[in-house]
C-alpha cells in the first residue's frame, strides 16, 4: 500500500518489518537524522548479509544522474526477492522530473530510496505527487525547541534508561536541535550509565561526562529571572563571561526570547491556573506551567514587553547593529539587568 508524505517514522520502519516494502522512498527535509534513520534501517534489514554483495547499490547525487538510477533500479536482484538501491545527497541531481517515467511503472522487485538533505521537492510539481501516490514521501522537519526533551526522554526510553528532567534540560540547552549530535552525546552517556550498572541519567553524570555545568547553565539562569533572584542570576552571567566557549550570547538569548514571548502569552490565557496556562500554550507537560505562573507574580504584563523588546535590542547589537564595541558579555550583564530591574 502507497504510503503518503505524513507517513511517520515509526509506521515506515514497521511497515519495513513486516515486509510490505514501497518500490520508492522519498526521504528529505531539514532534519538529517532520521532521513538517515529510516535509509539506514533499509539498508539494514531489507536483504541478509550474503544478498548485499550483488544487490545493494549506494550511489550518490553528484556522482550520478537519473537516467544511470532508472537503469539500476530496472534491473532483476540477484539469487535475492530484492535490490536496494540507495542515492545518497539525492538533492544534487539534475531533472529529477525525469523519474515520472520510472514510477508509471516501478520495478518491484528494487527498494529505491532517495535521500534528500537541507531542502524539499516543489509540492506543486507533478513529480512531487507522483512519488507520494506510488510510494514513500516523507519530509523530515527540525524539532522545535518544545519537543527536544520529549526526543531525548524517548529516545533514552527505547534503551530502557531514565534520565532527570534538569538533565535532559541540560543536554538539550547544550546541544540544541541537531539531532545527530545529540543521540551521539546520549549513547556516550547511555555506555557511562551502563558501566555503572545504573538506569538513571543525573546532572552530575552529564556535569562529568559531557562538560556543563548543573548550576551555571541557561536554564538555571532562566529560573534566577523566573523568580527575580539577582544574586543568582549575576553568579550565573559571571560563570558564562569566564567560560564564553561553552554559553555563548546565541544560545541564551532564544531561549529568553521564547520563554518571555510566551509568559506574554499566558497573561491572555481564559484560567491562570496550570491546566489553563497549559491550554493556552500547547505545553506538553503541564509541570511547565509552574514557571509561568510564577513569573506572572514576579513580572507585569507591560514589563514583560519592554523585557522582549530588549532582548531583540540585545540580539541586535551582539550582529553589530548600533554597536561598535561592546563585547557579548557586557551586552548580557545589561540584558539581565533590565529584566530585573
Amino acid at each position: 500500500m502507497a504510503q503518503k508524505d505524513t507517513t511517520s517514522v515509526e509506521t515506515i520502519i514497521q511497515n519495513i518489518n513486516n515486509k510490505q516494502y514501497a518500490p520508492i522512498y522519498y526521504l528529505m527535509g531539514e532534519e538529517s537524522y532520521y532521513i538517515n534513520k529510516i535509509s539506514d534501517y533499509i539498508a539494514s534489514h531489507v536483504l541478509s548479509e550474503e544478498e548485499k554483495g550483488f544487490n545493494q547499490i549506494m550511489l550518490y547525487g553528484n556522482e550520478t544522474n537519473i537516467e544511470t538510477i532508472i537503469t539500476a533500479a530496472k534491473r532483476f536482484p540477484m539469487m535475492s526477492q530484492y535490490q536496494v538501491i540507495i542515492v545518497k545527497e539525492a538533492q544534487n541531481l539534475n531533472n529529477i522530473d525525469k523519474l515520472s517515467y520510472y514510477i508509471q511503472k516501478p520495478q518491484l522487485s528494487t527498494i529505491l530510496v532517495f535521500c534528500h538533505m537541507n531542502g524539499t521537492l516543489d509540492r506543486r510539481k507533478k513529480i512531487t505527487l507522483e512519488i507520494g501516490e506510488k510510494g514513500v514521501l516523507f519530509e523530515s522537519k527540525k524539532l522545535k525547541e518544545y519537543q527536544l526533551i520529549p526526543f531525548v526522554t524517548t529516545y533514552l526510553k527505547r534503551k530502557k534508561i531514565d534520565i532527570e528532567p534538569k538533565a535532559a534540560e541540560l543536554i538539550t540547552d547544550f546541544v540544541g536541535s541537531d539531532l545527530s549530535r545529540l543521540s551521539s552525546e546520549l549513547d556516550k552517556l547511555i555506555i557511562t550509565t551502563q558501566s555503572t550498572n545504573s538506569h538513571r541519567i543525573t546532572a552530575e553524570q552529564i556535569e562529568k561526562n559531557v562538560g556543563i555545568s548543573k548550576d551555571f547553565n541557561n536554564f538555571e539562569l532562566k529560573n534566577a529571572l523566573i523568580e527575580r533572584n539577582v544574586f543568582k542570576a549575576n553568579q550565573i552571567i559571571q560563570y558564562f563571561e569566564q567560560n564564553p566557549k561553552n554559553n555563548p550570547l546565541q544560545k541564551t538569548l532564544p531561549l529568553l526570547f521564547n520563554f518571555f514571548s510566551n509568559l506574554m502569552l499566558a497573561y491572555y490565557a481564559p484560567q491562570k491556573t496550570e491546566s489553563g496556562i497549559a491550554a493556552q500554550l500547547e505545553l506538553k507537560n503541564q509541570w511547565q506551567a509552574k514557571e509561568y505562573l510564577t513569573a506572572m507574580q514576579n513580572y507585569s504584563g507591560v514589563k514583560v514587553m519592554h523585557i522582549i523588546e530588549a532582548i531583540r535590542q540585545c540580539d541586535a547589537k551582539s550582529k553589530g547593529v548600533c554597536n561598535p564595541s561592546i563585547g557579548n558579555g557586557d551586552l548580557l550583564k545589561e540584558l539581565i539587568f533590565k529584566i530585573l530591574h
